[in-house]
């Protein structure tokens, strides 16, 4: 009898004992990490580059004089609207003492000239009327007078345009009037009454009196780096964003693509420009920085997965995800992807949008985080 009972509770303890390796075992051979899961969404993707840059008028015209003076008087200011034709300011004119002595000089020459012309023409006309001479002779000597008479005026109104910029019969279209060329508004006006400014000629510039925009035409104007310049092209569209006004984004599209880069602090970087589309609620003032968006491609409500979620293999380096069939089992899944904006990807075939993904690196993002 006590053979038997103990040979009972060694088969007790020997069935609890294996029974306790079984679960050590069991448990051991479990994934010591529990991974989460996420679903696919359904998002708009878009691929895209960005440039930074300034909003600028389309055409900018510098209005700049004819004649050297002194600004006398200005009838405009920033912000104004004006007409081709309308009066910007007033120069008084310096007159240089050199031609206003060549001019002075050429009026006493062209007056010697006329009186000595004047004494032939009578002296020729009493020799017509004592039948001396002939009518054409006499219409020579009234001809030469003429011209010396001529001559003296022009004399005169030469140097009144050297010492005023302007003379009799040519007020309205004197040097000294500054009128805008063209129709738009006036941006700035960098002279001051009392400001010296320099006629614009082939040797010099000159000085800007005002500078006129239409500022309902504005285009974008910035710089991309030659890492992107390869994958952009011309009539792509263009997000542009304006520091100064927020929650606001104004369409674009790209019209001009430097064919030479330029290096600045060491790389090389492409001027582009883009025209704004019209906008008629929101005044953007010319100057204001600006970054756009460059639409590389878009995708509209489509299934998309975080990036970091997609795996590769190893060998064929095609992409896949592991997809939970029940608690904490999972079964590896080929994907095929479409765009990407660096945080979203699409997927275009391999799962749908109720499959739950392996969160496979959740230990590095949680680092990361």
């Amino acid at each position: 009898m006590k053979k038997s009972v103990t040979i009972i509770i060694l088969l007790l303890i020997v069935i609890v004992f294996g029974g306790s390796m079984y679960y050590l075992y069991q448990k051991n051979s479990e994934d010591p990490v529990e991974y989460k899961t996420e679903i696919p969404v359904k998002q708009n993707i878009v691929k895209k580059a960005v440039a930074t840059g300034s909003i600028l008028p389309l055409e900018e015209v510098l209005i700049k004089p004819n004649i050297s003076g002194v600004i006398e008087e200005i009838y405009v200011e920033g912000g104004d609207y004006v007409k081709s034709g309308d009066l910007l300011a007033k120069i008084k004119v310096v007159p240089n003492l050199n031609a206003l002595n060549d001019a002075r000089n050429a009026i006493d020459e062209s007056k010697i000239n006329l009186d000595d012309q004047k004494r032939n023409y009578e002296r020729q006309l009493s020799l017509f009327d004592k039948g001396v001479i002939s009518k054409a002779d006499l219409e020579r000597a009234q001809v030469a007078y003429d011209q010396a008479r001529q001559s003296y005026g022009a004399a005169n109104k030469r140097y009144d345009i050297v010492k005023t910029g302007t003379t009799s019969g040519f007020r309205n279209s004197a040097n000294t009037l500054i009128k805008a060329t063209v129709s738009g508004m006036v941006l700035e006006v960098p002279v001051e009454v009392g400001n010296q400014v320099i006629e614009s000629n082939n040797f010099n510039e000159g000085t800007t009196i005002a500078a006129i925009a239409d500022v309902e035409k504005m285009i974008f104007e910035g710089k991309v780096d030659e890492s992107e310049v390869g994958r952009i092209k011309e009539d792509l569209p263009l997000e542009i964003t304006v520091g100064a006004i927020e929650d606001q984004v104004f369409d674009a599209v790209l019209d001009y693509i430097a064919p030479k880069g330029k290096e600045e602090n060491g790389a090389i970087q492409f001027e582009i420009k883009g025209t704004l589309k019209k906008q008629d609620s929101t005044f953007i003032r010319a100057g204001l920085s600006a970054n756009a968006s460059i639409i590389l491609a878009r995708a509209d409500d489509v299934l998309a997965l975080k990036e970091a979620l997609v795996q590769f293999d190893g060998e064929t380096k095609k992409p896949f995800v592991e997809i939970e069939t029940s608690e904490q089992q999972f079964e590896r899944r080929d994907i095929e992807l479409g765009i990407s904006d660096g945080i979203y990807v699409e997927i275009k075939s391999g799962i749908g949008a109720d499959d739950k993904v392996k969160v496979w690196n959740a230990i590095e993002e949680d680092e990361a985080n």
